[in-house]
């Protein structure tokens, strides 16, 4: 074999090396928010890991979180873009506060796939969310359903809302409002108190509803939240303060989260609205397998947009549901989680004992 032969294999060697390391190279980072709200990084960052590794197996996922700063968020967004992120799928610690995020991704050319949480003012390809307002109103209706059985006017409620100014907040208000408006015009409900809970966050939500059952003398029917962290905030409330499960209302969760499952085995929380997490998972995997073969969006995957005051983001729109103790089986059918998980703890409820296996 002469000089020349074995230079030309070293070099065609050394091209499908360096080939071969460029597409193992596909970083995406997928940022979380907070450790407050617990799915984050519980269930939907393992299911993404898990749906993109099936759609682009060359892919490499790194996950971090801003632990509820928007600051150390934006450090984290020129980080990944400074180690060559080709996606960054961005679940905003602050949706108000994700400008500069959104920012100095679009100025590196890295395309954002809002997941979940809405980012204001900014270029996002897609943004991968339950819908919002559907959301909203299943939480209207059911909390309207158990204000119609309290054989009282007015019925006193408290309402304990997400983050202000978020796309997500909006929409679920004004889908409970659907509901509540007109409860709350004809006399039947009274709103003693009201409030936005600052990044979601629970030990905000409980010191609130302390607060509101300390200035009220106790005089609250019913606490409507709008996710498991403000409904379980305002749980953590009623066991401080002496109450016993079923003596309030609690109602409007959302995310069915297991520690919120257990409080509606035990007969603390009424509701809690199922977003199937591996359905959200799987849908922002199809978006950024697409987007890193160089295909953009699915097109068959857009049905809407949501407006973040920068532009119409298109919107990959999931189905939601209502799930109470009636119905927690829908939950284990659709292996979000199984009894064993649910009843951790709570072995004791009615509802545990009933699915004991």
């Amino acid at each position: 074999m002469n000089k020349q032969h074995l230079l030309g294999i070293l070099a065609a060697s050394l091209l499908a090396s360096a080939a071969t390391s460029a597409f193992a190279e596909d970083k995406v980072f997928f940022l979380l928010p907070n450790s407050t709200t617990i799915r984050f990084e519980s269930r939907d960052a393992p299911f993404f890991v898990e749906a993109l590794k099936k759609k682009a197996p060359q892919a490499k996922v790194i996950v971090q979180n801003a632990q509820g700063d928007p600051s150390r968020q934006q450090r984290l967004v020129e980080d990944a873009i400074s180690q060559g992120a080709k996606v960054i799928v961005y679940t905003s610690a602050d949706a108000n506060l994700s400008a500069g995020s959104l920012a100095a991704a679009a100025s590196a050319k890295v395309p954002v796939v809002l997941y979940d949480h809405d980012a204001v003012g900014g270029k996002a390809e897609a943004h991968v969310v339950f819908d919002s307002l559907s959301v909203g109103q299943a939480q209207g209706k059911r909390a309207a359903e158990l204000i119609a059985k309290i054989n009282k006017t007015p019925v006193k409620v408290a309402r304990i809302k997400g983050n202000q100014g978020e796309y997500g907040t909006g929409q679920y208000e004004a889908g409970q409002n659907e509901f509540l408006k007109p409860l709350i015009a004809s006399g039947k409900v009274k709103v003693v108190c009201e409030q936005y809970t600052e990044n979601w966050d629970p030990v905000k939500a409980q010191s609130f509803a302390e607060d509101c059952l300390t200035r009220n003398k106790g005089d609250v029917d019913a606490f409507i939240g709008m996710n498991d962290g403000t409904a379980g905030g305002s749980v953590a409330a009623l066991i401080s303060q002496g109450y016993k499960p079923g003596q309030k209302i609690v109602t409007g969760g959302q995310d069915a989260t297991v520690e919120a499952l257990r409080y509606i085995a035990m007969g603390w929380q009424d509701n809690s609205v199922l977003k199937d997490l591996k359905v959200e998972a799987n849908n922002a995997a199809d978006v950024v397998a697409s987007l890193l073969a160089g295909k953009g969006v699915p097109a068959g995957l857009i049905n809407g947009k949501v407006n973040n005051k920068f532009m119409d983001v298109p919107a990959v729109f999931l189905p939601v549901k209502n799930i109470t103790k009636d119905n927690m089986a829908d939950v284990v059918t659709a292996g979000v989680w199984n009894w064993k998980q649910i009843c951790e703890g709570v072995k004791d409820s009615a509802l545990c004992q009933a699915n004991a296996k």
